[in-house]
């Protein structure tokens, strides 16, 4: 008996007789236009961002989950062998994601952000003389935001990997053991029948120097430095 209700007919019909449909067009469309250019806007700030101290958020809004002190980052950038540096230096593509989480918190905290850092391997940033970036905002006392992170995990042994290149001690213990495995899987006997201890020490202690020097050779000649010391560097050697 009684026709049912249309909801998309009445919401067309509730919606032109507030405003035509070439007159929400238009509307939409400087909509759209503000925001690109926002987002246009932002891009320029993370590609020509100057190093601040300090941010304004609004406390009441932040997500203390994204909160990090700068001691946090330093150690895993020392652990992982990572740089944290400008977002000037990232020479990686910027996904729209991270535009769109740095432009929702502007919105949000009514600011406009910058002094972007990144925390990101060496391979993917340009370095004066260059897996999984993290964007961070400084908030103010070396305490940073994490806005957005992107790209895939760190190998899974990474972190074993550059373990050596922590600092002088671990590389040290690093080679103490290559030389003691080197020195027990040589064919010592090819070169004498019964050797004893001596015979060892002496094989190690020839196997060590050779690490060592091949390791100050291959350091020096690039420029190699510690995690502890490229940790927030800009110079390519490192």
């Amino acid at each position: 008996m009684f026709p049912r209700t249309n909801i998309e007919e009445r919401l067309i019909k509730i919606r032109n007789n507030r405003i035509t449909a070439d007159e929400i067009l238009s509307e939409v469309h400087e909509i759209l236009k503000e925001n690109e250019r926002k987002r246009t806007e932002i891009r320029k700030n993370l590609e020509t961002s100057v190093p601040v101290d300090f941010n304004y958020f609004d406390e009441q809004l932040l997500d203390g989950g994204r909160i990090f002190h700068v001691s946090d980052i330093k150690k895993i950038c020392w652990d992982y062998r990572l740089r944290f540096l400008n977002s000037t230096f990232f020479k990686g593509e910027i996904p729209e994601e991270a535009v769109s989480e740095i432009r929702d918190l502007e919105e949000k905290h009514n600011t406009r952000l910058s002094g972007f850092k990144i925390v990101a391997p060496s391979k993917l940033l340009k370095l004066e003389n260059a897996d999984d970036p993290l964007l961070f905002a400084p908030i103010g006392n070396d305490y940073y935001y994490l806005i957005h992170k992107w790209g895939k995990d760190l190998h899974p042994f990474r972190r074993l990997m550059m373990w050596p290149f922590k600092n002088i001690e671990n590389l040290a213990i690093t080679l103490v053991a290559f030389s003691v495995l080197l020195t027990s899987i040589f064919p010592i006997h090819w070169f004498t029948p019964n050797p004893g201890n001596g015979e060892y020490i002496f094989l190690f202690l020839y196997i060590f120097k050779a690490a060592v020097g091949l390791t100050v050779l291959y350091g020096g000649a690039k420029g190699k430095f510690f995690n502890n010391q490229i940790w927030n560097s800009k110079y390519y050697n490192g």
